[in-house]
């Protein structure tokens, strides 16, 4: 088997399209034509399908493309592993978290570790969704709950809890609940129980939606929540997490908060030795550390 060929035929399929994965490899579309009608021909295989909207995977394709694309991480931990045997902290970390602790947490603190490490480059991947860090979809993770995968280092960083905050002009306006029963007279801003959360948040709301809140607003993700909070809309559930950073924003009904919920770091086994992970994780640690020594 060709390694050129592989290579680009990843590339052309990952980008679905002749043009752009040309661009990519610095290869006119002509060229990366000839390269995946040579590796068809060799296999006596379609492996796409053609379109006036780019190219699609046949299910022959979409075997290959598997294949190259764990063939591809497997490279990309190894080129890791080998920097990464050096002292200095430099490269890409790709920090997956939550859009709500990405946002709202973490991207206003890392001025502070590129002032430590300028050279190191960062690719935030903020979602709900879980990826998967044994296939490298990224170096680093901070979930709100263990992760279950094999093979993961992982480190709890804090317990978060979702209360109920507003900002001292709605209240002054509309009074301050003192009871949950007050809720009734209030606008709920949370998110919907049915988007992607944590289930101690949306256990939260589906408690206080029984006090029938005189008026809802819905938001998919907490940084909307938080918005509309500071805008004066209502009474917002929000991680406490969120306080320190945003001190005109106050908690309401103390009672009233989620269970626990932890907060882990993790990263893969074989990144143990890293240096950007190291960097990383002793970043946050101190940030943490230092939150709650203000607080």
């Amino acid at each position: 088997m060709d390694w050129d060929k592989l290579r680009i035929f990843h590339a052309v399929a990952d980008a679905g399209s002749l043009t752009h994965a040309g661009d990519a490899l610095h290869l006119s579309q002509s060229a990366v034509s000839r390269q995946i009608r040579a590796l068809e021909e060799s296999l006596n295989a379609t492996l796409f399908h053609r379109h006036a909207r780019g190219l699609i995977l046949t299910e022959q394709g979409e075997l290959l493309f598997d294949a190259t694309r764990a063939m591809n991480q497997r490279l990309e931990a190894a080129v890791a592993r080998i920097r990464d045997s050096k002292e200095e902290v430099f490269g890409e970390l790709r920090v997956t978290t939550t859009t709500a602790f990405g946002s709202l947490w973490l991207a206003p603190r890392l001025p502070k570790l590129y002032e430590k490490y300028p050279d190191l480059k960062i690719d935030l991947m903020l979602e709900e969704r879980v990826l998967d860090l044994p296939m490298r979809e990224a170096d680093v993770a901070i979930r709100m709950k263990e992760p279950s995968q094999a093979d993961l280092i992982r480190k709890r960083l804090m317990d978060v809890h979702m209360r109920l905050y507003a900002t001292p002009r709605y209240l002054e306006e509309h009074g301050i609940p003192e009871t949950l029963e007050d809720m009734s007279k209030h606008r709920l801003i949370c998110q919907n129980t049915s988007s992607a959360q944590v289930s101690a948040g949306a256990a939260l709301v589906q408690e206080l939606l029984t006090y029938e809140v005189k008026s809802l607003l819905t938001v998919n993700n907490y940084f909307g929540v938080l918005q509309a909070v500071l805008h004066d809309l209502g009474i917002g559930v929000l991680p406490d997490y969120v306080t320190q950073d945003f001190p005109e924003v106050q908690r309401v009904l103390p009672d009233a908060e989620s269970k626990d919920i932890p907060v882990f770091l993790a990263y893969p086994e074989e990144l143990r030795a890293s240096k950007r992970i190291e960097a990383f994780r002793d970043f946050v640690t101190e940030e943490l550390i230092a939150q709650r020594r203000k607080a």
